[in-house]
């Protein structure tokens, strides 16, 4: 069974909401993920990938 995750559903839901928006201003999927992961303090790209 996978570990809950240390972060709260509203933020994981507002991160992929912001990683939407922000792609198209962003030459890959993950420099748009790895910026949204760095404006909202989660601890690595990866985190967000998942």
């Amino acid at each position: 069974m996978a570990r809950p995750s240390q972060y709260p559903l509203e933020l994981r839901r507002r991160a992929v909401r912001m990683v939407a928006e922000v792609r198209p201003d962003y030459d890959t999927e993950w420099a748009a993920m790895k910026a949204v992961a760095a404006k909202l303090g989660i601890g690595t790209t990866e985190t967000l990938r998942k």
